[in-house]
C-alpha cells in the first residue's frame, strides 16, 4: 500500500522495503527500511526510520487502536482475531514509520543512505499521528484485507 501524500510529494518516490525489525543493541527499539528516490537522483538510497517500542505503545493508547480495531475484527471467527491481532501490531509500526519518514521527507533528504533515529521527530510525530488516526487505522486494514470503513484519503 502506498500512502496517498507520499504521491503529494510529487520529487519523492517511496516503497516500503521490510520491517519493523528490532535494532541491534538496542532492544527497545525497531526499525522499518524504506527505498526512496527523488526524481532529480540517479539512484535511490535506503532510509531506516527507527522507532522506540515505548512511543509505538504511547500512541497506540493514544489513537486508541485496539478499540478501533476491535470493530473490524468483529467480523472475524474469534479463532482468527488473534492471527490479525498480532500481525496488526507489526502493520501499525510500519503505518507509524511511514508518518516520521513523511515529516523528513517534508524537510528533504541527501542522497545518502540514513537512518531516521528513535529519538527524532518525536513530538512532530506525536501532533501528526494524532492528526492521522483515521490513515493508521487504514493502512492496517488494508494490509490486513479487511475492508476499512471509508478508504485511505488522506495519510502523514
Amino acid at each position: 500500500m502506498i500512502p496517498g501524500s507520499t504521491r503529494d510529494i510529487p520529487s519523492y518516490r517511496v516503497t516500503f522495503f521490510f520491517g519493523p525489525e528490532s535494532v541491534q543493541g538496542q532492544p527497545d527499539v525497531v526499525a522499518c527500511v524504506f527505498n526512496v528516490k527523488k526524481r532529480s537522483w540517479k539512484a535511490g538510497i535506503q532510509v531506516s526510520v527507527e522507532m522506540s517500542t515505548h512511543q509505538l505503545s504511547v500512541l497506540r493508547q493514544k489513537l486508541r487502536l485496539a478499540d478501533r480495531l476491535a470493530k473490524s475484527l468483529i467480523t472475524l471467527e474469534s479463532n482468527e482475531r488473534p492471527h490479525y491481532q498480532e500481525r496488526s501490531a507489526d502493520f501499525f509500526a510500519q503505518a507509524v514509520c511511514w508518518c516520521k519518514l513523511e515529516l523528513r521527507l517534508q524537510a528533504g533528504l541527501t542522497q545518502e543512505t540514513q537512518r531516521i533515529h528513535a529519538d527524532e521527530l518525536t513530538t512532530e510525530l506525536d501532533q501528526e499521528a494524532s492528526k492521522r488516526a483515521d490513515y493508521v487505522l487504514d493502512y492496517i486494514l488494508g494490509e490486513l484485507d479487511l475492508v476499512p470503513e471509508r478508504s485511505v484519503s488522506s495519510s502523514c
